[in-house]
């Protein structure tokens, strides 16, 4: 179905977009305030330099789907949908300039004072969470004394789009990001994007906001990882190439989805201690890896988090439900529950500490060592009772995903108190008793 869109900024994204969404048959009108931007468009010409651009450019302007002006008003009031694609430049100190964006909602926003028709505002700017609540939203509604959601709607559409091959990034892309306050408004954009492969996420407008800093950051997170591991291996004359393509094989683990859903802190006999060795022997070498240094410190914010968030209940009979690194083990070493138990212990906090695979008859060995010397009287906390704790204890903690989370919550009394630091991803149930949620991690 063919769409009226006008485009507000023309710079990488917008221009991509513009030429973009005409080759796929649609009318746009990209609107900016350089002149020279928009003549350049209405000649034909790219106003930026990426394969592809200039001849989809040339070509839609010659059928007259794809025109340019620096009249903001009249693209608005020839379009049903209009997206934002000004830059959100980084303030010295990091914080978003969010000038831009403001600017383009006043001025979309004067405009749909004068239609009669719903229009569509589609954020593609890569924003934090809540700025479409907090700006686009407020502004939108106080230059056009109009209300969102009756009036028009405001939706975010991230951009996934890499220079250099930004063309086939649109045109083919992994999955889809369209977010808003309801479903509803999302009709206009599934209808724009109905040819586009790959998944279509309908979503929140924060959730889509989101998703581009997860991605980027993770991005970063990865290119940086492979440099220090770089590093460290011309450090130790060992080949980095074959390293990483035996690391990059393994796509159960390492190049997966494995590790990567929020939880709380990790554990074991094997990732701290690996870690450490790692760091120890950089710095040995008087390697600064920096990237690697900050995981451990990292995991231990967690278990701080964990602390806090239980202390604020302010109740000092605490039911700990798993106490092993993971489910499915007895392993103590390095447990992050263990850990949790030792701190809640030393803030005075009475427990009952239940987890079906853990009997301290049964532990021997370093495993048996680790857990006396860090809880020399567990024996007293332990219990294979899961109902006495859950009916003795104020506070109850799940911190196993072997639990049946559906069973235990409606075992719990009105007045307790549930904190879940592995099921991250459910804290949205309706829970009979208060739930106190740790911060989610991206």
């Amino acid at each position: 179905m063919k769409k009226s869109v006008s485009i507000f900024g023309l710079g990488y994204v917008g221009a991509v977009t513009a030429a973009c969404l005409a080759h796929k048959g649609h009318r746009v009108i990209g609107v900016d305030v350089a002149e020279a931007k928009a003549e350049a468009l209405n000649n034909g010409r790219t106003p930026i330099v990426e394969a592809r651009v200039e001849e989809m450019i040339a070509s839609c302007n010659r059928t007259g789907d794809l025109c340019a002006t620096t009249d903001g008003a009249r693209a608005v009031m020839e379009t049903g949908i209009s997206f934002i694609s000004v830059g959100t430049p980084s303030q010295r100190n990091g914080k978003l300039d969010l000038k831009g964006v403001e600017h383009v909602c006043h001025q979309i926003g004067q405009a749909i004072a004068q239609k009669s028709s719903f229009h569509t505002v589609v954020v593609r700017s890569t924003v934090l969470p809540g700025t479409a609540e907090n700006l686009v939203i407020p502004t939108l509604e106080r230059s056009s004394r109009k209300q969102c959601g009756v009036d028009f709607a405001v939706c975010n559409n991230p951009e996934f789009l890499r220079e250099g091959t930004a063309v086939a990034d649109f045109m083919e892309p992994t999955f889809t990001v369209l977010g808003a306050r309801s479903p509803q408004f999302l009709k206009p954009l599934l209808e724009l994007y109905e040819w586009a492969p790959g998944r279509v996420f309908e979503t929140t407008l924060a959730t889509a906001e989101m998703i581009k800093y997860v991605c980027n950051a993770f991005h970063a997170l990865k290119a940086g990882f492979a440099n220090e591991v770089g590093a460290l291996c011309g450090e130790l004359g060992v080949d980095a190439g074959a390293v990483t393509e035996m690391f990059t094989s393994d796509t159960r683990l390492n190049i997966s989805r494995a590790y990567l859903t929020p939880g709380f802190a990790f554990g074991g006999s094997c990732l701290p201690k690996d870690v450490r060795a790692l760091t120890y022997c950089a710095k040995e070498m008087d390697l600064n890896l920096p990237l690697m240094e900050a995981i451990l410190p990292s995991n231990s914010e967690h278990v701080n988090r964990a602390v806090d968030t239980i202390l604020s209940a302010r109740k000092r009979q605490i039911g700990l439900l798993g106490l092993s690194f993971k489910e499915g083990t007895d392993d103590l070493r390095e447990s992050p529950m263990v850990e949790l138990a030792k701190r809640l212990i030393g803030e005075g906090c009475s427990l009952k500490i239940w987890d079906k695979n853990v009997a301290l008859g049964r532990l021997i060995g370093s495993n048996r060592s680790f857990i006396e010397e860090r809880i020399p009287h567990i024996g007293q906390l332990l219990t294979d009772d899961l109902d006495e704790v859950i009916s003795e204890q104020d506070v109850i903690v799940i911190g196993s995903k072997a639990l049946d989370r559906k069973a235990l919550v409606a075992k719990l009394r009105p007045e307790q108190i549930l904190i879940d630091l592995v099921n991250v991803d459910r804290m949205t149930l309706n829970l009979p008793a208060e739930s106190f949620a740790l911060p989610k991690a991206a």
